[in-house]
């Protein structure tokens, strides 16, 4: 991978960061538990675990939180992704 090359994990950090006022984050790439599963591609980087805390999540119930992050992350990364284990709070 190229220097200029960004990893998914970075994507979405980066595009996360760009779209919340955060106090924390903390995105692992967790593909390495899922090799070999349906749908878990052989190069990896298809399985992550996020961790957001935000003042932007305030008032907004579980979902609307969930929908906020996909929509931040947009439909091309989304689409990437195999699984994306989201932990939103306040």
């Amino acid at each position: 991978m190229s220097q200029t090359q960004k990893t998914v994990r970075q994507e979405i950090e980066d595009k996360l960061r760009a779209a919340f006022a955060l106090r924390e984050i903390v995105v692992v790439d967790d593909s390495a538990s899922h090799a070999g599963h349906a749908g878990a591609p052989a190069a990896g980087e298809s399985h992550f675990n996020v961790m957001m805390r935000s003042g932007d999540f305030e008032g907004k119930n579980r979902l609307a939180r969930h929908r906020a992050v996909h929509g931040a992350l947009g439909p091309d990364l989304i689409g990437r992704i195999h699984a994306l284990a989201l932990d939103l709070d306040v």
